[in-house]
């Protein structure tokens, strides 16, 4: 095993090049027909080898052995909760808005592998379109286990306790308010820092997350390139036994293996994990009037072939200053062609004050109305319009096009609030046609 485990180089989208021990990375005309120490070169491809080079994602890495020699038959496994577009179970799952409250930590022994629990599904992971969303409950960590997803990237939202990503690349540490990212293919093992984590993934079938274009907002702000961390080369040499489990069509397929697949020595390229602190992000927002689109939180797009249309969006709703001239300020009552997963890290969402807590997650399905709760309504409208900054918040949104269908898991939580529309129903008629209020 080598080096410092969670140094980290800056920047999203660059090429890096690194290496754990000196000479090990080839350099141009001096690429020698056998490598330093006896490493292999191998290539992992995030696109087609044609594609355009602004979107051509590519690493080359140098290993102790090369992948193919990791591991024999693969053997397909149950997949326990783990679910995969598209997904349509048994039983009749109505149509409606939908809210759930924290999902427990189970008492029984549960890694990163057998503690995912997919609440949602939507697209298709076979034509590479779509996502799914899952509830992560990990008691556990991977000791000589190792998993690698071949059906999309996954974006993992740490929300309590604190994650450890061993990768090929190296590893990357989060705690709650940060994020990583997995891209399709990478090989990991995930363990325990201080104690049992929860988080929420989104498991992207599509194209790889990329920053949003800003459009008139210009150079800076949102999600600034500097404050992604991709981590240095860090490799085991490890000649234990173990296993492999990959996720591939939906299903996981394991095979054993002999030695930790973590042993890349050094790699260079643009296709890699990578980690991300939200507190970071710098919104913008309106300073004089209206309610600007939620679109202006947007850390990370996943595009579609469709300009404009994400196949999905990650959206935040962090810390800020709400000050705008006599504006309703939450967000406003809406039908969207998207549909929308949030989850809250921590502290309280403003359009939800009640009900909506750290953990828990809703789901507002294409063309369902959704919007401010009563209470929220109330204080809103009624309330001083004076500077108001909220703090110790930090709630997230998982958009996609396409329909989310709710997996029979989450269907049968405990946790489901039945009751959730009723959050509405406390909004009365105000309407009079002689009522004029001052501009």
């Amino acid at each position: 095993m080598s080096g410092n485990v969670t140094r980290y180089m800056s920047g999203f989208g660059n090429s890096f090049e690194t290496e754990a021990l000196p000479g090990a990375l080839p350099i141009g005309r001096n690429s020698p027909q056998k490598i330093n120490y006896g490493l292999y070169a191998e290539q992992l491809s995030g696109s087609p080898f044609t594609a355009p080079q602004a979107s051509n994602q590519r690493s080359w890495l140098y290993r102790i052995r090369p992948t193919v020699r990791h591991g024999g038959r693969f053997q397909r496994l149950d997949r326990g909760f783990w679910r995969s577009a598209p997904e349509r179970e048994d039983g009749e799952i109505p149509l409606g808005q939908r809210r759930w409250g924290p999902t427990p930590m189970p008492s029984e022994k549960r890694d990163f592998i057998s503690g995912m629990c997919t609440a949602t599904t939507a697209g298709d992971c076979e034509s590479m379109a779509g996502m799914a969303v899952h509830v992560v409950l990990i008691t556990a960590s991977m000791t000589h286990d190792y998993f690698c997803n071949a059906d999309g990237e996954m974006l993992v939202v740490a929300e309590q306790g604190r994650l450890r990503f061993r990768t090929e690349f190296g590893v990357i540490e989060i705690e709650p308010g940060e994020i990583c990212v997995i891209p399709r293919g990478v090989i990991i093992r995930v363990e325990l820092i201080d104690g049992p984590a929860r988080g929420y993934i989104c498991e992207n079938y599509g194209g790889g997350f990329i920053l949003p274009d800003r459009g008139p907002i210009g150079a800076n702000c949102l999600a600034n390139p500097r404050d992604f961390l991709t981590p240095v080369a860090t490799y085991e040499d490890r000649e234990e036994p173990g296993t492999l489990t990959v996720k591939w069509g939906g299903e996981l397929h394991r095979t054993e293996l002999a030695q930790s697949p973590l042993d890349v020595v050094a790699w260079h390229g643009n296709y890699y994990p990578y980690k991300y602190d939200l507190r970071r992000f710098s919104p913008v927002g309106a300073i004089a009037f209206d309610h600007p689109d939620p679109s202006i939180f947007t850390v990370l797009t996943s595009p579609s072939e469709t300009p404009g249309t994400a196949n999905v969006d990650f959206v935040i709703f962090p810390e800020r200053w709400m000050v705008a001239e006599n504006t309703f300020r939450p967000p406003w009552y809406h039908r969207n062609i998207m549909s929308e997963f949030m989850g809250l890290v921590y502290g309280v969402y403003d359009a939800k004050p009640e009900g909506f807590v750290p953990g828990g997650f809703s789901l507002h399905n294409t063309m369902l109305p959704h919007g401010p709760d009563t209470d929220a309504f109330e204080h809103a409208s009624n309330g001083e319009l004076k500077p108001v900054k909220l703090t110790n918040t930090l709630a997230f949104m998982f958009e996609t096009r396409f329909r989310q269908r709710v997996t029979r898991w989450a269907e049968d939580l405990e946790s489901r609030q039945d009751n959730y529309i009723d959050c509405w129903t406390g909004l009365k008629k105000h309407f009079n046609p002689n009522r004029r209020e001052p501009s």
